[in-house]
Formats: C-alpha cells, sequence, structure tokens
C-alpha cells in the first residue's frame, strides 16, 4: 500500500508537471502557427491583387527579349566574320 502512495506521489509531482510542460510547449507552437497562417492569408489577399498584370508584363517582357535576340544574332554574325576560320 505504500508503494502505491509513493507511485501515485510520483505521478503527481513529477510526471504531472512534465507533461503540462510539454502541452504548454505544444501549445505555444500552435499558436506561433496560427498567428503565421493569418498573417499569410492577410498578405496573400493583398499579393493577388497586385499580379492581375503580370500577362501584360509577360508580353512586354517577350517583346523585349525578341529585340535583345535580334541584336546578338546581329553581333554575333558580325564577330564570325572578324575571327579566323577555324
Amino acid at each position: 500500500m505504500v508503494l502505491w502512495w509513493i507511485g501515485n506521489a510520483v505521478l503527481l509531482f513529477v510526471v504531472l508537471p512534465v507533461v503540462i510542460a510539454l502541452l504548454n510547449r505544444v501549445l505555444a507552437a500552435v499558436e506561433r502557427i496560427r498567428a503565421a497562417a493569418d498573417d499569410i492569408l492577410e498578405h496573400g489577399g493583398e499579393l493577388a491583387g497586385l499580379v492581375e498584370d503580370v500577362p501584360e508584363l509577360l508580353a512586354r517582357t517577350d517583346a523585349t527579349v525578341e529585340q535583345i535576340a535580334v541584336g546578338a544574332t546581329r553581333y554575333a554574325g558580325s564577330v564570325a566574320t572578324l575571327l579566323p576560320p577555324k
């Protein structure tokens, strides 16, 4: 019977505080994750409004890349005529 009381005391004074401390750490992490998720949701909605112009910007970028490619090809052709053949 004495061992039963010692076991109960160990459970009450050792195991239970450890479980509560671990639970506190887990709940704190969950609260940080919840705050980060709320922040992502808020700013993600703002970001969605900023990407509406992307197709137009990509079309302009494609035209610029095409112009650069034409210029680079002309330059490479000119340099090729100046270099000695292999």
